[in-house]
């Protein structure tokens, strides 16, 4: 699988990209966006992105920023919704207001990603852990978009059978590999 990156539009403050992706497998015609605060931040929520192109989950990738383009950002949720995405990744370093305004203008469940910018990125944790009640954004640890990939495909699989299928094999790989990798134990004097 290979994941490329094409800028479609470019503004001062947002830019829409185009995650072109070349996928091994069935692609599971599911909807997941992915968005973001800075051109800084794609190395982080590129892995976000591997994981869905692992899982063949379809997604599409915004730079949007809450503070500098609030209506285009208003209008991109809208459009996600009727595009029928079902759930949104959302990364933010700083003061991270990024995942909790999307989930104040969505009912699609959104994902949060902190992104360390500053105070080792516990700024941004805060921030996106501590929502207001009735406002929930799910959050995952500070640059770990892996891991807010791999939520979005469990949050899916309760859906879709044949991803949820995908999801046990690879725990399943991913126990059997482990075993193999450490079932010799450790040799400190090898290190």
């Amino acid at each position: 699988m290979l994941v490329a990156f094409d800028v479609i539009l470019q503004f001062p403050f947002f830019i829409i990209v185009k995650m072109e992706t070349i996928f091994f497998g069935e692609v599971i015609c599911m909807k997941v966006a992915i968005i973001f605060g800075s051109k800084s931040d794609t190395k982080i929520m590129k892995n976000s992105a591997l994981v869905l192109d692992e899982f063949g989950i379809s997604y599409k990738a915004y730079i949007l920023s809450a503070h500098r383009v609030p209506e285009k950002l208003l209008e991109v949720i809208k459009e996600l919704e009727s595009d029928g995405v079902e759930c949104i990744i959302a990364g933010a370093g700083l003061a991270a207001h990024l995942p909790g305004v999307i989930a104040s203008h969505t009912t699609i469940p959104v994902i949060g990603v902190p992104i360390n910018a500053a105070v080792d990125g516990l700024d941004a944790l805060l921030s996106i852990v501590q929502m207001p009640k009735s406002i929930p954004v799910a959050t995952v640890g500070i640059n770990n978009s892996y891991n807010a990939g791999m939520l979005a495909v469990q949050m899916l699989s309760l859906k879709y059978p044949e991803l949820k299928s995908k999801l046990v094999s690879f725990r399943d790989r991913m126990k059997k590999n482990f075993i193999e990798e450490n079932e010799k134990g450790v040799d400190f004097n090898e290190q």
